[in-house]
């Protein structure tokens, strides 16, 4: 079929499943553009936890489907592409957790919302990069075990020094190949341009920034600025909805991985083929579930 008749078809077989589809901005343009909600990862939970439809179709990667799962047990929730998986979500183990609340006391395990269902059922809180400084500071435990990412766990204790960190040696791919030389290179080139960085980047890249914060946060300082160049640090598909909000400014991506593969794995068919055949549903065990649903609630309320 062509992309139009994918369209067409998606939106019918949207109405026929009574399904909302969500889509996160590192997906294609096409996804974001059919999408009904299109959002960063905390945006997209909360749309999942209000949603009035039965199925939720979620263009995103595995945690982000088991994500809303999680939050609606009782609906039907399908991955467009089953294999499509964040690295980083698997780069911390329960044992470690577990081994880590044996050796401290006064401690909250933070776990980044980029996570299994398993490793959120371990811990005590969930957060994302939009929120996890605000939340982290509210806990009132002494010691943080900030698990899997190692950078934003690191630019949110170097916010909140009265509190110990311990930090997981996750990170994303795509964050961790943007190195300081090319942003330095971009800058002399564009001098006029501000640097926009997402936390999930190293330290070094962090103390290049003009503004940090998550891919809805870099949206929405972008729509509020006055320059008109932004040298942006995270991955490419947040350029949809940056052109679209401010499409008289200028966007430069620097980074050995600007794509993320996976994420780029999902695509049109392969949405038309998961509303059709309503396959590849996210199934959780119950127990495991509701130990994952205690941190996400945490997160939604210490953070509305």
């Amino acid at each position: 079929m062509k992309r139009e008749e994918y369209i067409q078809e998606i939106k019918r077989l949207k109405k026929e499943r009574d399904a909302i589809i969500l889509a996160h901005y590192y997906t294609d343009n096409d996804l974001q553009e059919i999408a009904d909600y299109v959002g960063d990862s905390y945006y997209l939970s909360k749309v999942a936890r209000e949603a009035k439809e039965q199925v939720i179709v979620f263009c995103g990667v595995k945690f982000m489907g088991e994500s809303a799962k999680i939050l609606n047990p009782h609906k039907t929730v399908l991955l467009p592409d089953d294999v499509a998986d964040c690295p980083m979500a698997h780069m911390v183990t329960p044992q470690q957790i577990k081994q880590v609340r044996q050796e401290h006391e006064d401690l909250a395990v933070v776990c980044y919302i980029n996570s299994t269902a398993q490793i959120k059922a371990e811990s005590d809180v969930c957060v994302t990069s939009a929120n996890a400084l605000n939340i982290v500071k509210t806990l009132k435990q002494s010691k943080i075990f900030f698990v899997p990412d190692q950078h934003l766990g690191t630019y949110v204790a170097s916010k909140v020094p009265e509190k110990e960190f311990i930090f997981n040696d996750g990170y994303c791919h795509i964050h961790r190949s943007i190195q300081k030389e090319a942003v330095l290179r971009e800058k002399a080139l564009r001098p006029e341009a501000q640097v926009l960085v997402h936390p999930e980047c190293p330290s070094e890249i962090v103390d290049l920034a003009d503004y940090v914060g998550s891919t809805t946060g870099i949206i929405d300082y972008v729509a509020k600025s006055q320059a008109d160049s932004f040298i942006v640090c995270t991955e490419i598909g947040i350029l949809y909805e940056l052109k679209k909000n401010n499409p008289n400014k200028n966007f430069y991506f620097v980074g050995e991985k600007k794509e993320c593969a996976d994420m780029k794995r999902i695509t049109l068919s392969k949405l038309y083929e998961a509303l059709r055949d309503m396959k590849y549903e996210v199934v959780l065990e119950e127990a495991e579930r509701k130990a994952a649903e205690e941190a996400l609630l945490a997160m939604h309320r210490l953070a509305d």
